[in-house]
């Protein structure tokens, strides 16, 4: 039986709005389960099933088998079971499941929750009210913190003085390579980047690591690779002479240079709750493990909030939340690296299908944010912001998002020039401006999620006249987004 969920939501007696299509989409885990819970989204294939008011959603399943797969999901967590064999979160049947409720099929209707059904989900909602109403440190239990402080504070030393020694001999063989020349990076037989990956790992220091493997796929990034290594083997010394300095740099700055060397840091500080509206989610490998990405915003503080989990090789990470759905949350941020990072705290009531976009800038704005983050983070590559009123114009063999003034643009980066979300924004856009959440940096523009013109409640009904509408509506209906009712929406891009 598998089961996955982000968040303990408290119960409410709103009723739980129902999810898009792209919504229910954007959780899978990757392209294959997205195309078989498809084949599943429909009445066909399932039976037994139904919902109702707080969240529920049950069905049958029919498989190669005599007895078909149970499947029950919790659409505030969201929480998925089924006794399907699949190790991913969410399974196919779960995915197939809330297409057909999303579709409002009346193969779903409102009704009691079944015995095998209402098991799981009492027992469920149970545990989310005790972890939510007692406090920490019950039961004779530790609240926070290591049982022994002690080992705890040697064990961190032991470890600081592995990534000592791993951070010196970095600088040795950077000296070396520079020494040497940086043609002899180019030669097939090359292996200095993966060994002194490897010498990073055992050092502990995962996120130097990272960064030596990225030094080796430069020398086939194709012309002025030269420079593009000179550049980030100078951010690799930096980082490394940062480390081995960092008693004498201010805290801010340490808790940056700690996080980029790979030691992890708690969140810390009172919560911060406000009604945050899910933006974008992205699963990227790292290493041996996938890393998902959840960027929200905060109705009423404005922040800009990462969220951050892990899954193990084979596996997709727990935490999932649809994009476009607004969650009444707390939210407790990491130290370092502007505070973007945060873990999910309570949730309170039920997610909302209403909300509106950030409010945007300008291009000039969005490079003046990334450059002011910056200082508080040389090693940042790119910097999460909002651009409104810009329009995706062809610019040689790319793309860039023009402001609708003319009078600056930012190219988008290469790799979202070959990703279906492209499209989407073009066919969004249709040649009128819009609103577009993505990552400002070095390399340009990488769009997440757009919205068209009056999204934030302006009139937008000038905004998509002329032919070039008429090409984008058209468009539209090839990339599933649709105009009708489209403004209130969030459109994932990526």
């Amino acid at each position: 039986m598998l089961l996955s969920h982000g968040g303990e939501p408290l119960r409410t007696t709103d009723p739980v709005a129902r999810w898009t299509v792209e919504q229910v989409l954007a959780l899978a885990p990757d392209d294959a389960s997205r195309k078989a819970g498809s084949r599943l989204g429909s009445a066909g294939p399932w039976s037994g099933g139904g919902c109702d008011g707080s969240g529920a959603v049950w069905g049958q399943c029919k498989g190669s088998g005599s007895k078909p797969y149970l499947t029950v999901i919790d659409t505030t967590g969201p929480a998925y079971k089924c006794n399907c064999p699949s190790r991913k979160f969410p399974c196919k049947h779960a995915l197939g499941l809330l297409l057909v409720w999303a579709s409002g099929e009346s193969s779903l209707p409102e009704g009691e929750v079944p015995d095998w059904a209402g098991e799981w989900l009492t027992g469920r909602r149970e545990r989310s009210a005790e972890k939510t109403e007692k406090p920490a440190g019950m039961d004779g239990a530790p609240s926070a913190g290591p049982a022994d402080p002690e080992a705890a504070r040697r064990r961190a030393e032991r470890r600081a003085e592995r990534i000592t020694g791993g951070a010196q001999e970095l600088e040795e063989r950077l000296t070396d390579l520079l020494r040497g020349g940086l043609a002899a990076a180019d030669q097939p037989a090359y292996g200095l980047w993966e060994e002194t990956a490897a010498r990073m790992v055992d050092a502990q220091a995962p996120g130097l690591a990272s960064r030596v493997r990225e030094l080796g796929s430069i020398p086939a990034s194709g012309p002025g690779w030269p420079a593009r290594l000179l550049e980030e083997c100078a951010l690799l010394h930096l980082l490394d002479s940062a480390w081995l300095g960092i008693a004498r740099l201010p805290e801010p700055l340490a808790a940056t240079v700690r996080t980029r060397v790979g030691l992890t840091a708690s969140a810390e500080g009172p919560p911060v709750r406000d009604h945050w509206l899910v933006l974008a989610q992205y699963d990227t490998p790292d290493g041996k493990i996938v890393a998902r990405r959840i960027w929200l915003h905060g109705r009423e503080t404005g922040r800009t909030a990462l969220l951050l989990s892990f899954g193990a090789a084979g596996r997709s990470p727990g935490l999932a939340l649809p994009v476009g759905v607004t969650i009444d949350a707390e939210l407790t941020p990491h130290p370092g690296s502007g505070r973007l990072r945060a873990e999910l705290g309570r949730q309170f009531g039920v997610p909302s299908s209403a909300g509106t976009p950030p409010p945007g800038d300008t291009t000039a704005a969005a490079t003046a944010a990334y450059g002011d983050a910056l200082r508080e983070d040389p090693w940042l590559d790119a910097w999460p912001v909002t651009l409104r009123d810009v329009i995706p114009v062809p610019s040689g063999d790319g793309w860039q998002l023009v402001d609708a003034a003319g009078d600056a643009a930012l190219p988008i980066v290469p790799a979202a020039l070959s990703r279906p979300g492209l499209w989407k924004l073009v066919a969004l856009s249709g040649g009128s401006p819009v609103t577009v959440f993505g990552e400002c940096g070095h390399r340009g523009f990488d769009p997440f999620a757009a919205w068209p013109a009056g999204s934030d409640g302006s009139d937008g009904s000038d905004a998509c006249t002329g032919a070039g509408a008429r090409a984008g509506a058209d468009a539209d209906t090839d990339a599933g987004i649709g105009r009708a009712g489209a403004s209130s929406r969030t459109v994932p891009l990526i």
